[in-house]
């Protein structure tokens, strides 16, 4: 019953309870938040106004611009998931065709003019493009031509003019989500042309091959284009800007006063005392009077009012919770692009050496997650596309690869490895787990991002190199001198031993000559 007698209706007792979830519950510590699902939605239902999906685009571009730390933690974050290039490990099961492959790969990817539409990029700057354009713009697209070169499309050219039934930005989708169609905006040269007139593109071509590829990092299965890393972090990002811009002009302004002076009231005058000489004035009447403003200038002084004495101003500025209050911002920031804050700063002396090894070995799994996203959405499919086109080329490849022993399709990228942290100990740690058979050395080089075979070739190539110098040389000086005393090739040469095993080198005469004196010779 209520206070005036009234029964309670079944809504009122249970809006009394307590919900399971305290955030079920509005109240002063649950905010109210906008721009929900009434009964839930799709990643897309979030950017149902089109407009804003790609206003907010060109406001992380913005920030990316004129701001001073987000385009350095986005060329940070970029750099230390790409660093040299991933390499490719072919394993079609033929190593002819391996080699083959790999030749014309390497020949392909290092030449701009075959890469590119454009003629600009290597295959490595299409690397470093599209994963620094998925972060900021939200998401990055590749054609693949016929003529065999890439054509980059940046987010904002993935967009129709009008709304057209199951596209979503630009994207046509069908009723299992499947992406069938993109529509490319004009991109013209001119900066002014605005004109918006978009062409489809088939994200498959006739056999069902993929020729479209988008990179982008989905946060869930229903999201058809990627968001702006920036989305979490805007405002954070602007405030931390506009303090900084704010505390260096607080700083200027202070800078330049360094007394204030007063005079006493003259109650004969009618006008406050003279200021000539000490700057740019002005009056402002209000309704309490008129009062004088001065512009601020370097070595000016300041007219207080009658009574007050002559101070020294020295303020403390930045204030003593300024720079604490910075760290943390910029923690905040950098750990939603995957950095801890002694990389946001490049200054280790934020921690030690333990506390920079930790944080680092954390961001470095965040950036092996990024790494493998690329592969998959951008690697991967441009490989299998050019082996297509290959086979279409070459009659004797595609005939190869009707054989039962061929795979011709099958590779591996390496991602890129990042350098020890503390070297020596580090490179223990693998030759422990070597001669522990803990990895092979084929997994063990391809968690630094080379190719063990690459690796064994060279060693044994410059082993070669060394040591038929080294015997060529010990033929010579044998045959300029010769003593009774030959000098053995390897006197010329130190090759590495392995761990544990130890070589004396010994004269053979003076062996013989110990010999025969212990049998009594």
């Amino acid at each position: 019953m209520t206070k005036n007698g009234k029964p309670k209706n079944l809504a009122s007792v249970f809006d009394q309870f307590k919900a399971d979830y305290a955030m079920s519950k509005q109240s002063r510590f649950v905010r109210r938040r906008t721009g929900l699902a009434p009964a839930g939605g799709t990643a897309d239902y979030h950017y149902r106004n089109e407009s804003k999906y790609y206003e907010d685009m060109e406001k992380a571009r913005d920030m990316d611009r004129n701001d001073c730390i987000v385009a350095q933690i986005m060329d940070r974050s970029t750099e230390n998931e790409v660093q040299e290039g991933f390499t490719l490990d072919v394993k079609t099961g033929d190593k002819a065709i391996d080699a083959d492959l790999k030749g014309y790969w390497n020949e392909y990817s290092n030449d701009a003019e075959q890469c590119d539409i454009a003629g600009e990029f290597t295959f490595h700057d299409m690397e470093h493009h599209v994963t620094r354009s998925a972060k900021l713009d939200g998401d990055m697209w590749a054609l693949g031509l016929e003529n065999g070169q890439l054509q980059l499309l940046e987010g904002h050219t993935i967009q129709t003019p009008s709304r057209i039934n199951n596209v979503v930005l630009g994207v046509e989708i069908d009723q299992y989500r499947r992406k069938q169609k993109v529509y490319v905006r004009r991109d013209g040269t001119d900066p002014y042309d605005q004109k918006t007139t978009a062409e489809p593109v088939s994200i498959y071509d006739a056999n069902g091959q993929r020729v479209v590829f988008q990179v982008y990092n989905p946060r869930r299965v229903t999201m058809t284009r990627g968001v702006t890393a920036l989305a979490q972090i805007f405002e954070i990002s602007a405030m931390f800007e506009d303090t900084q811009f704010a505390t260096l002009v607080q700083r200027q302004v202070l800078s330049c006063f360094a007394v204030f002076r007063s005079q006493q009231f003259n109650p004969q005058g009618d006008s406050p005392p003279s200021v000539d000489g000490y700057g740019e004035s002005s009056t402002e009447t209000t309704e309490s009077g008129t009062r004088y403003i001065e512009g601020v200038s370097p070595g000016m002084e300041i007219i207080g009012a009658p009574g007050e004495a002559l101070e020294g101003f020295s303020p403390n500025v930045p204030g003593g919770q300024f720079f604490e209050h910075t760290r943390l911002l910029l923690q905040i920031i950098g750990v939603n692009l995957g950095l801890p804050l002694c990389l946001v700063l490049m200054d280790g002396s934020e921690t030690n050496f333990s506390g920079w090894r930790g944080a680092v070995d954390e961001a470095r799994k965040g950036w092996k997650c990024n790494q493998l996203n690329l592969i998959s959405r951008f690697h991967t499919p441009v490989w299998k596309w050019k082996v297509r086109q290959l086979m279409d080329m070459d009659p004797a490849l595609a005939a190869a690869a009707e054989r039962s022993d061929v795979n011709i399709f099958a590779h591996k990228w390496n991602p890129p490895a990042w350098r020890y942290i503390e070297p020596l100990t580090d490179a223990q740690g693998d030759s422990w787990r070597i001669q522990n058979a803990l990895t092979s050395p084929r997994r063990l080089h391809a968690e630094r991002g080379a190719e063990w075979e690459e690796v064994a070739d060279e060693i044994v190539v410059d082993n070669a190199v060394a040591i038929i110098a080294a015997k060529k040389q010990a033929m010579e000086i044998n045959q300029q001198l010769d003593d009774g005393q030959p000098v053995h090739w390897r006197e010329l040469i130190s090759l590495p031993m392995p761990n544990g095993l130890q070589m004396t080198m010994q004269d053979p005469q003076l062996i013989e000559t110990q010999r025969g004196k212990e049998n009594g010779i």
